[in-house]
């Protein structure tokens, strides 16, 4: 028996928020991997921009992870980006936190 592809008509839409959140994500986590491979290059050696960098990472990821939680609470919206935002951002911020921690005992 051949399947047809049906067709789900909703008013449900993906927020503007949600997607500011996801993209927040991925550009601090993308930060902070860049900034830690650089601090490899340069074994340790690295100039006070890569402290800076973690820093606003850190702020974006806030920011991020806010949106997210604030539209996965809205109803009539799609689910996959606030949760993918949410993911994201709190993986940026344990990758700060962590090398914060490593900083403090290194």
């Amino acid at each position: 028996m051949k399947h047809h592809r049906g067709f789900i008509f909703t008013n449900k839409r993906h927020s503007q928020k949600a997607i500011m959140s996801t993209v927040l994500g991925v550009i601090s986590t993308a930060s902070m991997v860049v900034v830690i491979y650089l601090s490899f290059l340069l074994k340790g050696q690295t100039p006070i921009s890569y402290g800076l960098t973690g820093l606003l990472a850190l702020i974006m990821s806030l920011v991020g992870e806010g949106l997210g939680i604030k539209t996965v609470l809205e109803k009539d919206r799609f689910k996959l980006f606030p949760v993918l935002g949410i993911v994201l951002n709190l993986v940026a911020m344990g990758i700060v936190a962590f090398v914060f921690y490593l900083g403090m005992y290194a």
